[in-house]
């Protein structure tokens, strides 16, 4: 019988095995420590990464907008003939602070063609034009590189606008030891209304400092901590940093930073854990991968957010201006195919200034972000609904077969707009105006498609809004006609010639009595005969030319006021008119000129007037009640009629629009109107004028509700000065009939 006997395990070759096997664990750890410790060295590179490739983006965005938001206000009709005139007035509000306060521009300084600063403006406080010395020296360069481009492009033309419009100089500068963005661009008209000879520009200087305001939005943006620009002398060379540098690559300044270290941050914090066991440790490392995956994850997700916003409305979540003409480029693009068409729909919020001034900023904001919603409610999935600005709307219709669908669209938007909108609490009714194109052209361009849309849009609003307006060839032809318009209109108020003066009187309750005049223009064109005042005036507030067609009006009614002996003369003003500071100073002259009481004048506003809440129109109202000249507000009842603007600014006259007058023994509802009208005036002790009297009846009820004056076609229409006259001698007989 055989006897195997089993020998114990040799001491030694269990410790060898042990030691393979610690070997082995030992080794899978360290490997496992050693990706760890990659992973939290490559994770930390790419946020650091991420985080430079921020600083720059942030310092980037400020330099690309600065010259796009210094053209608003550049490309500009009326900023060439104001700086042409030296108006320091206008520059300091439109060139300075809307720049300084709008946009947070640092400085603003506005160069002859000599390149002589008349303009200059620091931190929103007007200077004298020699400030701009100080800092001449860094931007003098830029001015020469400018004049040169300028030069060159316009080289052999008499009109250097076209050639121009689009060059501009800009670059990093050192200004007090400060790095900062100067844009220098030249001042051109917006439109072909004025020339400008070559060499004969104005230069607008816009600089912004990269000061702590910049840190600080740059930090907000991008969740950046510790934001900081420093001068190279001030670096650390252990600082993260990202240079400024010039447009020649010259390092300026640098942006520094905290860095952000995500990886680093998890190793501390699980550092105690990691003394624990080998299976806490594998444990701690499986939680530490996944801490790894989610930072990183966090970190794509900024970026992801930082690119949404630089495409959205932050108001609306709508695309903005910029993923909008992307959007357009690439719909017109598909549209190239056979049968692919695409509809542009431009809108805009009927009456929303009105909106903001009563119910505030806060509710305007609201009122938008609620039109955004209604309108993504109606569009399809393909189609894109945009803000552009303000309450400027824009929908892409793509893929449609023609116009009855774009028209189809266009009705479901304005349907949309009908309900009445909750404003935290308050229910406000407004309309939109929609201007319609469709592009069918091959070659059709982004810009021409917007630019016949806003023509469309154009129509919209002054065929009565609430309504929507297809492009037409003939549109483009009204456009031109209007320009047209302008020019004879501003060459019939230069020579004097085709316009003149009606007048209609105003009458006493008794029919019989003229207690005063309302003077009206007309113009005899010596092609179309006599034109719609509608037309000559909303021609001459469109175009700049309805200051001197009112001085021209003013004088003319003045002298005659004069020379008939009227009780007074009315004149309307224009809401243009008030934006001007000299108004009032401007009828003083014309009163002292032509010798007229300021007792005889009364000046004629619309409520737009009153609803212009800024400090000029204030004043000028002021300003013209303290002369002794009376106020009127003209077609009361028709806009807001509030109580509120009645009580703010002081009136003398109600007059009812002739809408509510017509309707007079037709209409309940505007027989009160005019009742309550007429009772509101008697309670605030103001003088009541009906206009639009055309029936005994209308006459008859006025008079028996206590109205004060009566105007209108049944007791006479507007007539010449001649005609007037003798309207004035048999009001007199008649007075002297019943005195005796």
């Amino acid at each position: 019988m055989n006897i195997k006997i089993a020998h114990p395990r040799s001491p030694a070759i269990t410790a060898r095995a042990s030691l393979v096997a610690t070997g082995t664990v030992a080794a899978a750890l360290a490997l496992l420590l050693g990706f760890g410790m990659w992973a939290v060295i490559a994770v930390d590179d790419e946020a650091i990464q991420r985080q430079a490739d921020f600083v720059a983006s942030g310092i980037a965005a400020v330099y690309e907008r600065l010259p796009v938001e210094q053209e608003s206000a550049v490309i500009w009709d009326e900023a060439v003939v104001r700086v042409r005139m030296g108006d320091q007035a206008w520059m300091e509000e439109n060139l300075g602070l809307w720049m300084g306060e709008y946009f947070g521009h640092d400085s603003n300084y506005v160069l002859t063609p000599r390149d002589e600063p008349i303009h200059a403006m620091q931190q929103l406080e007007t200077l004298q034009p020699a400030a701009y010395q100080a800092e001449a020296a860094a931007i003098a360069p830029l001015v020469a590189q400018l004049r040169q481009e300028l030069d060159a492009a316009s080289e052999g033309l008499e009109d250097s606008t076209e050639a121009i419009v689009d060059i501009g100089v800009e670059d990093m500068v050192m200004l007090g030891g400060t790095p900062a963005i100067v844009s220098v661009k030249p001042i051109v008209p917006s439109t072909e209304n004025l020339m400008q000879a070559p060499g004969a520009e104005f230069l607008h200087v816009a600089v912004q400092r990269l000061d702590e305001a910049i840190e600080a939005e740059i930090a907000v943006q991008y969740h950046i901590s510790g934001v900081e620009i420093v001068t190279p002398q001030q670096l650390d060379p252990e600082q993260l940093a990202v240079p400024i540098v010039d447009a020649a690559g010259s390092p300026l300044a640098y942006v520094t930073w905290e860095g952000d270290r995500p990886g680093l941050q998890v190793v501390k914090d699980m550092a105690p854990g990691a003394a624990g066991a080998i299976l806490a440790g594998l444990a701690l490392l499986a939680w530490l991968l996944a801490r790894l995956r989610r930072s990183s994850t966090e970190l794509e997700a900024s970026e992801a957010q930082a690119h949404y916003l630089a495409f959205h409305d932050t108001l609306t979540g709508l695309p903005n201006r910029a993923l909008f003409e992307d959007r357009l480029d690439r719909a017109l693009l598909t549209a190239r195919r056979p049968n692919a068409m695409v509809a542009l729909h431009a809108i805009d919020i009927d009456r929303f200034k009105n909106v903001n001034d009563t119910l505030g900023h806060a509710a305007g904001d609201e009122l938008i972000r609620q039109v955004a919603g209604r309108l993504e409610s109606v569009v399809r999935r393909e189609d894109t609904v945009a803000r552009l600005g303000g309450d400027e709307l824009a929908v892409i219709q793509t893929d449609i077969a023609g116009d009855p669908e774009a028209e189809e669209l266009a009705a479901r938007l304005l349907d949309v707009m009908r309900e009445p909108f909750d404003l935290s609490g308050e229910r406000a009714h407004v309309s939109a105006s929609i201007g319609i194109v469709l592009s069918t052209h091959p070659t059709g361009a982004r810009d021409e498609l917007l630019r016949k849309a806003d023509i469309a849009l154009y129509q919209a609003k002054g065929r009565g809004r609430n309504r929507y307006e297809m492009f037409t060839g003939d549109m483009d032809d009204l456009v031109k006609q209007r320009r047209l318009i302008e020019r004879e209109l501003r060459e019939a108020l230069e020579a004097g010639t085709q316009l003149s003066l009606v007048y209609q009187p105003l009458f006493a309750a008794d029919s019989n009595t003229v207690l005063g005049a309302e003077a009206l223009v007309r113009w005899d064109h010596p092609v179309h005969g006599r034109l719609p005042p509608e037309v000559s005036i909303s021609v001459a507030e469109e175009r700049a030319l309805i200051e001197p067609l009112g001085e021209w009006v003013l004088r003319e009614a003045c002298e005659f006021a004069v020379r008939c002996n009227v009780p007074w003369v009315a004149v309307n003003v224009s809401p243009v008119q008030f934006r001007n500071e000299r108004l009032a100073e401007r009828v003083a002259e014309i009163l002292k000129e032509t010798r007229l009481p300021p007792e005889r004048l009364q000046i004629e506003i619309t409520e737009s007037v009153l609803l212009d809440h800024s400090g000029t129109t204030k004043a000028s109202l002021k300003a013209l009640r303290d002369m002794g000249i009376s106020i009127a507000l003209d077609d009361f009842g028709t806009g807001y009629s509030s109580m509120s603007y009645l009580r703010t600014y002081a009136v003398d006259k109600l007059k009812i629009d002739r809408s509510f007058i017509s309707q007079l023994g037709i209409s309940p509802d505007c027989d009160a109107i005019v009742r309550a009208i007429v009772a509101l005036a008697r309670a605030l002790k103001l003088q009541i004028t009906a206009e639009g009297v055309e029936t005994t009846a209308q006459r008859d009820h006025l008079t028996a509700i206590g109205c004060h004056e009566l105007q209108g076609y049944l007791l006479s229409k507007p007539v010449s000065e001649v005609e007037f006259s003798r309207v004035l001698t048999g009001s007199a007989e008649r007075f002297e009939e019943r005195a005796g």
